[in-house]
């Protein structure tokens, strides 16, 4: 009933439509009895009474009701695919807009490929079910029911002979639907493991070469390619069961028909034509019963489907708005973090975290990985909220702010570079799509970009490969300093973003960031000593905790992590540290 709630919430806007076309659909029901009739009176009038001057007008009236009949069935089946398609586009996108919403968090926990599979297979199940079972649920159910009338009124002997049979396929459709209920959950269940490894492979198939594991992983999507086959055949299973017996209580009417109307024929209870009427009406008793069982496995994809989808459209963000907000459009960055811990599946990973930062200062993090630099950063831009503790930018708690003008006034160079599949320079543009040309010319030049951009075929409108294949390592690197620099936000993190580049570059790339035009707060995550040693205060993290804090001069003379990673970088070399 959940899902029925569920789907019916977005008919709301076009139920007088859809209520429409399910009128056609009955009006439709109900015109399918007179043929029968006419092919009854045809026997009795023309042929038995020679009564020949019926025949054409007969004829002409059972050709003009499938013609107008036509004209109705092609009229509701528009508008009922219209409607389901508009509740497609509605339906995705409300679950696009939900993943956009939810925390990074949820991303952890759910694959790429099982989310995929609610966009794509999912929805495209209820479209199903909106256009075309509840229509034939309607239409069988109401077409038997207009067949056992009909037939009621030619001659009740007959047609509870016929009936006999109903009670047994009553039963066997209750019995199937019982047992294929789970089969299609197990189906959604095993389509979203495949789509998952199959999603894996394509994202990460320089890896699986360049590791050689074609092989390993065309066996891993065997096993789940198998799994999907088997839980498919666990349904055909169900359906073989129960189709036959379906189909051969449904033929037995034919049988009935035959035996117990042949006797009323030869006994004078019914006329010829009126046995031709039955016969005609047959399909109308048998045709509902066969489709039952393709109805119910219909219907309990839809359920499975529709459980799925709505699992995520209420999955909740714990990253979100409070009920007020204070909206500053522009931040100056005076950042301060108050005794901050961060638990993250129950394991602390960031523990009484203090600093207190002037706008426009540069802000070194450093440690091995895993030491919660990058966590900082995410705490900073609210993708996590602190466990303890308070984060406040100019004086405000970040849980006041509203988050979009929050991460609006964040600008980030990040580590796990993402390039679209689209060109270089809307890439870059991505951050400020309003931008012109010239600025992002402008902007490449102070990423130091410029230079290889307008060496690729086709320049700045050059279409890179999806995460940015075909581009090196610096390269991909470059495009999302100048995406993040395109931004000009009030706090600039830089993470690990010069890894991959030549120290000459690094250098030049410092030297654009110090000379901005607008100063700005900077945090700089780095391993290289060199991007560091500019910054006003470095932290040093260990464990998520702050174990050194201080300059690069400070930190040089301590004998701690800071100091063995510089003599590790510039071994015994004689070099002034103010130098270096």
């Amino acid at each position: 009933m959940d899902s029925l709630k569920w789907i019916f919430s977005y008919l709301k806007k076009y139920k007088f439509k859809y209520l429409f076309a399910l009128l056609l659909v009955l009006f439709t029901s109900a015109i399918n009895m007179v043929n029968p009739f006419i092919s009854g009176r045809i026997v009795d009038k023309v042929l038995g009474e020679n009564q020949t001057n019926l025949l054409i007008p007969l004829i002409l009236t059972m050709i003009a009701i499938i013609v107008f009949k036509g004209f109705i069935t092609y009229a509701y089946q528009m508008i009922l695919e219209k409607i389901s398609q508009r509740i497609l586009f509605k339906i995705r996108t409300d679950l696009y807009e939900k993943l956009l919403e939810l925390d990074v968090n949820f991303y952890s926990k759910v694959k790429t490929g099982d989310l995929m599979a609610r966009m794509t297979g999912d929805t495209d199940a209820i479209r199903h079910f909106v256009a075309w079972v509840v229509y034939n649920i309607l239409s069988s159910v109401t077409t038997f029911v207009f067949a056992i009338i009909s037939m009621m009124y030619v001659n009740a002997t007959l047609t509870i002979f016929m009936l006999f049979v109903s009670p047994l396929i009553g039963f066997f459709t209750f019995k199937m639907s019982k047992e294929i209920s789970p089969t299609f959950h197990n189906i959604r269940e095993a389509y979203s493991r495949l789509n998952s490894v199959v999603q894996e492979n394509i994202s990460g198939n320089r890896v699986v070469r360049a590791f050689g594991r074609e092989t390993f992983e065309i066996d891993k999507f065997n096993i789940e390619n198998k799994n999907y086959r088997d839980r498919n055949l666990d349904t055909i299973k169900v359906t073989r069961k129960y189709i036959p017996k379906l189909e051969f209580l449904s033929n037995s009417l034919s049988v009935v028909m035959i035996l117990v109307g042949g006797v009323l024929v030869v006994t004078n209870k019914i006329t010829l034509g009126e046995l031709v009427i039955f016969n005609s009406l047959l399909w109308a008793l048998n045709n509902p019963m066969r489709m039952c069982g393709y109805l119910i496995n219909d219907t309990q994809r839809f359920i499975a489907s529709s459980a799925k989808i709505i699992e995520l459209l209420r999955t909740e963000s714990n990253i979100k708005n409070n009920e007020e907000t204070i909206n500053l459009n522009k931040f100056k960055g005076d950042i301060s973090f108050k005794n901050v811990s961060l638990d993250i599946d129950g394991r602390r990973v960031i523990n009484n975290v203090s600093f207190e930062v002037k706008a426009g200062q540069t802000i070194g993090l450093v440690g091995h990985t895993g030491a919660g630099k990058s966590l900082i950063i995410d705490l900073l831009s609210r993708f996590y909220d602190a466990t303890e503790g308070e984060i406040f930018i100019d004086g405000i708690n970040i849980k006041d702010m509203d988050l979009d003008i929050l991460r609006g006034n964040v600008a980030i160079a990040m580590q796990d570079i993402f390039l679209f599949s689209d060109t270089v320079k809307d890439n870059i543009a991505f951050s400020n799509p309003r931008a012109s040309f010239p600025e992002v010319k402008r902007i490449a030049k102070k990423a130091q970009a410029h230079d290889f951009i307008k060496r690729l075929d086709e320049g700045y409108e050059t279409i890179i490969g999806e995460r940015g294949v075909g581009l090196s390592g610096g390269q991909k690197q470059r495009v999302s300093l100048a995406r993040a620099m395109m931004k000009n936000a009030s706090i600039f993190v830089l993470d690990d973003v010069t890894s991959a580049v030549d120290m000459e570059t690094e250098k030049k790339i410092q030297h654009e960031l110090k000379n901005m035009e607008e100063k700005k707060t900077t945090f700089i995550i780095a391993h290289r000593i060199s991007s560091l040693k500019q910054a006003d205060l470095i932290l040093v993290l260990d464990n998520g905790e702050i174990v050194e804090r201080g300059n690069h001069n400070e930190l040089v003379k301590k004998d701690g992590y800071y100091s063995s990673i510089f003599y590790t970088q510039y071994g015994n070399l004689n070099l002034e540290v103010e130098g270096v």
